[in-house]
């Protein structure tokens, strides 16, 4: 009997991913629908910024030319969700800046406050998430999720 698993026609990896990601634009979106985030809850969202559809100001992508993490706290304006994507105000180093983000370019969601993460595959490449540093925008540090509680972390490398 042969130990090789076929090749699936259906692409249940990219079903999984979007779904994941559809979590994220779900919990941006009640922040959007209340204007605020309840309790105290807090994201990181950490994107890969050179992939398509994102806008960020030319700084920014220069200094964070392959990934980089932001924080939705207490300064943010302008949330706007939509059905690929988001977008936000933010302020680095005291400057507003506007971040278009779609959800494909999501490779990591946080909410520190209740130890709740998700980590998605990169769609473009198959290593995992790059060492980077942190955006700066103007928040305070939250402690990382340490006890992996809550995490759903997907794999679908093959072994062929």
């Amino acid at each position: 009997m042969p130990t090789d698993t076929p090749d699936s026609l259906i692409p249940y990896d990219e079903i999984v991913q979007e779904a994941l990601r559809a979590v994220v634009g779900r919990v941006l979106g009640e922040v959007e629908t209340t204007g605020r985030l309840p309790g105290e809850h807090h994201f990181y969202i950490t994107f890969k910024t050179a992939a398509a559809g994102v806008d960020i100001p030319r700084h920014l992508s220069e200094r964070f030319p392959d990934e980089m993490t932001i924080v939705i706290q207490n300064r943010f304006w302008d949330l706007k969700v939509g059905e690929d994507g988001f977008e936000v105000g933010l302020s680095f180093n005291q400057a507003p800046a506007r971040l278009v983000i779609p959800f494909s370019a999501i490779t990591g969601f946080v909410d520190p406050a209740v130890n709740f993460a998700l980590q998605f595959q990169a769609q473009a490449e198959e290593a995992g998430p790059q060492e980077h540093e942190e955006a700066e925008n103007d928040h305070p540090v939250a402690e990382p999720v340490e006890d992996g509680s809550n995490v759903v972390s997907v794999d679908f490398s093959r072994k062929k």
